[in-house]
């Protein structure tokens, strides 16, 4: 004969059973944040101007020493300081002051090795590993719709680190978009669990703690959906050769000994001697340009600005001259104070501090005896309208 369980013991039994359910994934969440906060980090970087700035990053290769992280973590910074968690005492140390107090003891100072913008991805290069610290495992392939998905992270607007959040994957797709850090195109996992700055970098793992993607934004339209870099680019990075990351041009100029000043717009000038007495003044642009994985810095000479159009004669010179030049190119722009010509040339931002110094004095010669010959000559209060004129285009 079959027996039915009371309606109010089973009604008990169901409640216990749900329990004991919570409690073995509760169980297995903590486990699993344990295994992924062993390869995670808080980076800490600060670039040319000293702003510093904060992000997460991710153990990825233990034998090489390579720290994970997004290339708008670095940005033009080439060293950063990196923290691994402490528990001194067995207890996990989460406020951020503790770190920054034992900063001698705890920080770790690695160097930007490479950037991939594109994917907006950057690896650190450390000189050592607490031994405490493992390499997080890559997914053989990407997630899929569903999947329910965790980060370790550390968010700018806490006081503390290490801080787990939970989430479930929307899509898996390929992204191509503009954003304050650069244009990207890269397969991304859309998730629905919020991201927040200081996130970024930070390790987006599946229910075997493996790495699936990693935190890249959040959408401006929703704080609940994340946008995250996926394994597939992770492992193309890791696996191809890597690009150096081009210095800041600050730091740069300085290394190669040559003398500048900073123009309002934030912008380098030279003012390079051509000849006796004769002086040309040279820009070299602040931030480097990008497309794909070639990095270009802009160097320029303005020499005329005029309220109409150039001459024919004028615009035939240019073309001449740019079929001969070696490096760069004559340009003209329009605004609405008028039109600007000017010569420009575009460097590679890995390039030697003999060529840079090279480049920048092609392009002076070249400006200054354009200018010269241009009639009648541009005042200096022009040419200073000139160039911030030129410097506001987008």
């Amino acid at each position: 004969m079959l027996h039915q369980t009371p309606p109010k013991r089973l009604g008990i039994f169901i409640a216990v059973l749900f329990a004991l359910i919570g409690q073995s994934h509760a169980n297995a969440d903590s486990g699993k944040y344990q295994k992924v906060l062993q390869s995670v980090a808080w980076v800490i970087t600060s670039n040319a101007e000293n702003e510093t700035s904060t992000g997460t990053g991710v153990l990825v290769d233990a034998e090489k020493k390579l720290l994970l992280t997004n290339s708008h973590v670095v940005g033009d910074s080439r060293k950063a300081v990196v923290f691994f968690p402490d528990s001194p005492g067995g207890k996990l140390a989460v406020r951020r002051k503790h770190y920054l107090k034992n900063i001698l003891k705890l920080g770790i100072q690695g160097t930007v090795i490479a950037v991939d913008r594109r994917r907006d991805l950057a690896l650190i290069e450390l000189p050592k590993v607490p031994e405490s610290v493992t390499a997080i495992k890559l997914a053989a392939e990407s997630t899929t719709p569903g999947t329910k998905v965790d980060l370790v992270g550390n968010p700018g607007d806490s006081d503390i680190l290490w801080v787990y959040t939970s989430g479930t994957v929307r899509s898996v797709y390929q992204k191509k978009f503009k954003s304050t850090h650069g244009e990207h195109d890269f397969m991304a996992v859309e998730t629905q669990s919020p991201i927040k700055p200081g996130d970024s970098g930070g390790p987006i793992v599946d229910e075997n703690g493996e790495l699936v993607a990693l935190a890249q934004s959040f959408s401006p339209q929703s704080a609940l959906v994340s946008f995250c870099v996926d394994v597939t680019e992770i492992r193309q990075l890791l696996e191809s050769p890597w690009k150096s990351a081009p210095l800041p041009t600050r730091v740069l100029l300085d290394e190669a000994g040559i003398e500048y000043t900073r123009h309002e717009s934030g912008h380098y000038q030279i003012d390079q001697a051509i000849g006796n007495d004769v002086r040309q003044a040279v820009f070299v642009a602040k931030h480097t340009e990008y497309h794909g994985r070639a990095d270009v810095r802009r160097i320029w000479s303005t020499v005329q600005s005029s309220g109409t159009a150039p001459e024919e004669t004028l615009l035939m010179r240019l073309m001449r001259q740019n079929s001969a030049t070696k490096i760069g190119s004559w340009a003209v722009e329009k605004n609405s104070d008028g039109y600007i010509v000017f010569f420009v040339a575009k460097l590679d931002a890995t390039a030697s501090d003999d060529a840079l110094e090279s480049t920048i004095d092609y392009v002076a010669r070249l400006a200054g005896a354009m200018q010269k010959d241009l009639k009648p000559e541009t005042s200096e209060a022009s040419a200073e309208a000139t160039l911030a004129a030129w410097l506001d285009m987008k």
